[in-house]
């Protein structure tokens, strides 16, 4: 039996998906459910986007996609990362559509048998994967004159859309603009153009182009302490576990690996069957809470592979009570931004580092 759960809000994600695509205008909306749906499950993630007004997919690597169409999804998918040349052929059976940005990729095309959507990727300036601005022209010439190839769309991913007052998006759609109007004068067609992220989605209107894609915002998740609050979001995830044990302990006395924590007055813990191997981030235990009836028990103690302890003096807990680490119980939420915010990270880490072993439902 598992030990401990990740409950899935769907309405929560296709309500989200609404809010977004109503903020992109008459931009699509290509739902974004890489990495497991960003932890919270693909196949449901991308049920409720769909649900709620998407368009399209987005995972990153072939195998996502593979799963998805396996799962009965009928809609386009887009791949954000070139996959590597003998993955072309399965891009092909399940009607994947790729990105191209390399001679690598361009070269392997030509080998391929079967009509295939591919998408020119554009590097504006975040420097990680994407053609030169200069090279657009030959390239999607290239891919125009490739037998079964078609251009599906150009896009570019945009580096600080989260900052707001930062100058560096408005440089880069400078040269999206540019490098379009290139393509355009070179007679070639460009049926979609899309740059927004979640960020864009948000606060860049100047990205929206034809399609947004959205990622960590479906699951009411801000992509950025700047942009909370900008539109309303619900999380969708509800990460909680029951308490195994309970144990008072004397003054003096100290817990969990290495001692750390050394109890100052008698003190009651509770055991959580939780742990790093879950997802629960080991360097939590120094600021993290757990909510059990409606109250915030600090964690004591350094966080193991598979448990966790916190303190529940003073409240009447027993074994198999619920204790939430992410999400509502009684007037309090614990949010993975809050999280992130302790462990000096980004709320995207944290929902994807929910390891497999937690049951979703």
């Amino acid at each position: 039996m598992a030990r401990a759960f990740a409950q899935i809000d769907s309405a929560a994600i296709a309500a989200n998906t609404a809010v977004l695509a109503e903020r992109a205008g008459t931009a699509e909306v290509c739902a974004v459910v890489k990495a497991n749906g960003y932890g919270h499950g693909a196949r449901a993630a991308a049920e409720a986007a769909l649900s709620g007004g998407a368009t399209r997919l987005g995972v990153a690597q072939v195998h996502e996609g593979i799963a998805l169409r396996d799962a009965g999804l009928d809609v386009p998918i887009w791949l954000f990362s070139e996959p590597d040349p003998q993955e072309f052929a399965d891009c092909v059976r399940y009607r994947l559509e790729p990105p191209v940005y390399s001679e690598r990729g361009l070269h392997s095309l030509r080998e391929i048998s079967g009509d295939l959507s591919v998408h020119l990727m554009i590097d504006t300036g975040m420097h990680r994967v994407g053609a030169a601005p200069g090279d657009a022209v030959r390239i999607a010439g290239r891919i125009r004159s490739t037998p079964r190839l078609t251009l599906g769309s150009v896009w570019t991913h945009l580096a600080v859309a989260d900052e707001p007052a930062n100058p560096y998006t408005d440089q880069q759609l400078d040269t999206f603009d540019e490098t379009l109007a290139s393509l355009e004068g070179a007679g070639i067609d460009v049926p979609l153009r899309h740059a927004a992220n979640s960020a864009g989605t948000i606060a860049v209107p100047r990205a929206h182009f034809d399609v947004v894609r959205p990622g960590i915002a479906l699951y009411g998740l801000p992509p950025s302490p700047d942009l909370d609050g900008m539109v309303t979001l619900k999380p969708a995830m509800k990460l909680w576990t029951t308490v195994s044990m309970v144990a008072t302990h004397a003054t003096g006395e100290r817990i969990s690996y290495g001692l750390r924590t050394r109890f100052e007055r008698t003190t009651t813990v509770a055991t959580l069957p939780i742990g790093y191997a879950d997802g629960v981030r080991r360097g939590w235990w120094r600021d993290g809470a757990v909510l059990i009836h409606g109250h915030r028990c600090k964690i004591v103690g350094v966080i193991t592979m598979d448990q966790m302890m916190v303190d529940v003096t003073g409240l009447d807990v027993a074994a198999g009570d619920e204790a939430v680490l992410i999400g509502q119980q009684g007037d309090d939420r614990i949010t993975a931004t809050q999280w992130a915010a302790a462990l000096d990270t980004i709320n995207y880490e944290i929902t994807c580092g929910i390891s497999p072993r937690v049951q979703r439902h």
